[in-house]
């Protein structure tokens, strides 16, 4: 496999990622590099790693994790997102809200729901590395630095579509995941 192809790829993995990141900078309040330097990291690593778990794990678990990946995602999804949507209607005007969003445990959420796929074609990886020349190590540091590129970005663009909205930014991105993870659960069950 070239590095186009696997750029292709790379990107198309990022997909959601990119989107719960311009969600999430949707509710913050304040967005600083850091930020979203952390957005890019948490999702980097775990697209980097996932697709190498699914290549190791592919000899004997591939068919149970594609039974229930879409579920997982759909439901750390539907979590963050309704619990951001009901924040909104809290009546506190200091960060706390921002706090969750990039806290520890938010973060590898949000990070395990966007990589699943990764996982999936780290498994596809497994059974066509010997055909095609595919190292799975050079094919999963480019997914994880595509990733993180694009969740880095993600996250300011995000902030920046915020301040238009600024009320209703929080709400938008609360039905947004739950939107993403709708979509995952439906791709999955019925294309």
């Amino acid at each position: 496999m070239g590095i186009i192809s696997t750029f292709l790829i790379a990107v198309g993995l990022a997909m959601d990622a990119f989107a719960v990141a311009i969600t999430n900078g949707l509710a913050l309040k304040k967005v600083k590099i850091i930020h979203a330097f952390k957005f890019g990291a948490f999702f980097g690593f775990f697209q980097f790693i996932m697709p190498v778990i699914g290549w190791f794990c592919s000899k004997n678990f591939s068919h149970a994790i594609e039974k229930f990946d879409h579920w997982i995602a759909f439901i750390l999804l539907f979590i963050i997102g309704g619990n951001m949507f009901i924040e909104t209607f809290k009546k506190s005007k200091n960060n706390i809200f921002d706090e969750n969003i990039l806290s520890f445990k938010n973060m590898v959420m949000l990070s395990v729901a966007t990589s699943i796929d990764a996982l999936a074609v780290g498994v596809s990886f497994a059974f066509i590395q010997s055909d095609k020349g595919l190292n799975i190590w050079n094919a999963s540091l480019i997914i994880g630095i595509v990733a993180f590129i694009m969740s880095y970005i993600g996250l300011i663009i995000g902030k920046k579509i915020g301040n238009m909205f600024q009320k209703n930014a929080e709400r938008i991105g609360g039905l947004i995941l739950i939107g993403i993870g709708i979509k995952i659960l439906v791709e999955h069950l019925y294309l």
